[in-house]
């Protein structure tokens, strides 16, 4: 008699071969495979053909990385809006956390220009949020047809701007949407993170310990510059201007970069330690690699410049130890491709999401953290709606997510997602 995990195994096994072959024979999937994952009973990788601009064919195609974990026909499925890399997706032990919560399928879209989803002719005029939002309709539509319940849509940073936007632009395309840690900036150097760090976050007691770090690294430049010039070329970065100004720029960052990732301010050195020790942790806080030509995120300051906006730096406090007069337009001159100066900020996404916002009350769970500087430009101004939530965890970072919460919170959150996803369908 064969035993009862024996039965289970063949059925499951059954079941991912199934299931693969579906997902092969859907409309536009160019390949699909499966993976090994310690948390989905069913996980596969596939690529999608996409077209670069869907108003204009004759610009042709890409394909779109795309990971699927199965957890049943009859779940609701939680598209991630990922804005960058889906590489950790791929990992065995990736478990994101809507999903988890829910039992819910996943559909982790990769964004375009990023991983493994960048067009052949790398042509910067299509990476626009239309067209990637387009990239996120057309998958939905296809997966529809496997997936018949309930959607949500998540993201997180870049990838919760992602979720809000996708909603502001196809509101009927899923039922709820959880943006997380997600800003909606109004301008290429929007300064609204500026004065919260000079004036808002923690205390004043440990702003001035930070503001004091930077002043630090700053009267150290002499003596730490050798030492930043040598690691800067042992990783083989490159820069748009001097390795003096790079430093100074990556001092400027130490306290944004400080405050969104929750660095216990206990990790600063005293004004008593050596160089050594300053050094490594300015690196650790504020790594050079970010300004550099050979950066990761190349793709993500385009989309800055041209429409999703970023944060100015507030240099007043440090010109006595600055070369340089000003750190305006830092974008373009630092962290911009060369042969882009033509792009212009176009402020139509930050009017079209926030009137979407504002005359409409869809389903939307925001997760901000107190301590974190992007929720400076987060959405936690609107007032009067009764499906829109917006949840601020006090002193949370970047890395705020539900289960960041406090029992009590959580369930509030989980309730309300369970109270949705049992509602009739329009």
């Amino acid at each position: 008699m064969m035993c009862w995990c024996a039965i289970q195994t063949i059925a499951a096994d059954t079941l991912n071969v199934e299931l693969l072959q579906r997902l092969r024979n859907l409309p536009a999937v160019i390949s699909a495979d499966t993976m090994e994952s310690k948390y989905y009973p069913h996980k596969f990788v596939l690529y999608m053909q996409q077209p670069l601009d869907a108003d204009s064919p004759q610009a042709g195609c890409f394909a779109q990385r795309i990971i699927v974990a199965h957890a049943g026909f009859d779940r609701p499925t939680v598209m991630v809006t990922e804005g960058y890399d889906a590489a950790y997706a791929t990992n065995p032990y990736y478990q994101e956390e809507l999903s988890h919560l829910l039992n819910a399928n996943l559909v982790f879209v990769e964004h375009r220009y990023f991983g493994e989803s960048v067009p052949d002719s790398c042509n910067w005029d299509y990476l626009t949020v239309e067209n990637a939002l387009n990239d996120l309709h057309h998958v939905r539509s296809v997966f529809g047809d496997v997936y018949s319940g309930k959607w949500l849509a998540t993201g997180i940073s870049k990838g919760g701007q992602t979720a809000m936007f996708y909603r502001a632009f196809y509101p009927n395309d899923v039922d709820v949407t959880v943006p997380y840690v997600a800003p909606l900036n109004y301008s290429e150097e929007d300064e609204r993170h500026m004065h919260f760090l000079s004036d808002d976050i923690s205390s004043s007691a440990n702003r001035k310990k930070v503001e004091t770090a930077q002043l630090e690294l700053l009267k150290r430049k002499a003596s730490l510059l050798p030492l930043f010039t040598r690691y800067c070329a042992e990783k083989q970065y490159t820069f748009r201007v001097s390795l003096e100004e790079i430093y100074e720029f990556c001092v400027l960052e130490y306290a944004f970069a400080l405050w969104q990732w929750g660095t216990p301010l206990t990790e600063i050195p005293s004004l008593k330690a050596s160089d050594t020790t300053w050094f490594n942790h300015f690196i650790e806080i504020s790594e050079p690699g970010y300004f550099s030509k050979e950066t990761p995120y190349m793709p993500f300051n385009v989309q800055a410049v041209r429409e999703l906006g970023y944060y100015a730096y507030d240099i007043r406090p440090f010109k006595k130890y600055l070369s340089m007069k000003t750190s305006k337009n830092y974008l373009r001159k630092v962290m911009l491709p060369e042969g882009l100066s033509y792009i212009k900020f176009d402020a139509s996404l930050y009017k079209r999401t926030v009137q979407y916002l504002t005359k409409h009350d869809p389903k939307m769970i925001y997760i901000y953290g107190g301590a974190d500087p992007w929720v400076a430009s987060g959405v936690t101004w609107l007032k009067g709606k009764q499906q829109i939530h917006v949840y601020v965890l006090p002193n949370g970072s970047h890395t705020t997510r539900i289960v960041s919460f406090d029992n009590s919170t959580q369930k509030e959150i989980k309730d309300l997602l369970m109270q949705w996803l049992n509602e009739p369908s329009n």
